[in-house]
């Protein structure tokens, strides 16, 4: 069998909330639940499965690839909804889109912080340097 990558778990705060937010803003299907966990499932079958916690919740990054039309899409929920977005993961780079690999990409947060990317082109996919 090959090696996928099948789930990860994520805190958060309120867990329909959260994964209903990932699931609108991606363009996916609503989140089922399954036992503790709201999980979204992207198109290449992996789960981002969240799960309620109490106190402090680290902030974690996750990268999207995504085509063309569907970061339209995206970026018009994003403006939709006012949310501030960067060009780079240090959010220097406030209200920027990034163009590397000759694609596009941004960075924008969840409601608990967590930094979620979507890009048009995997890094180092045009055979340069960042």
């Amino acid at each position: 069998m090959a090696i996928e990558f099948n789930h990860t778990i994520i805190w958060a705060r309120d867990s329909k909330a959260s994964a209903t937010f990932l699931a609108e803003m991606l363009g996916l299907p609503a989140p089922r639940h399954w036992g503790p966990f709201e999980i979204v499932t992207t198109d290449n079958n992996a789960n981002l499965d969240f799960m309620d916690r109490q106190g402090e919740i680290p902030s974690r990054h996750f990268a999207f690839l995504v085509g063309e039309p569907e970061f339209d899409a995206i970026f018009d929920r994003i403006e939709q909804r006012g949310l501030e977005y960067w060009a780079d993961p240090a959010q220097a780079k406030q209200g920027e889109i990034n163009r590397h690999d000759g694609g596009r990409g941004l960075y924008f947060e969840d409601p608990d912080g967590h930094l979620l990317e979507i890009i048009t082109r995997p890094y180092g996919s045009s055979g340069l340097g960042p």
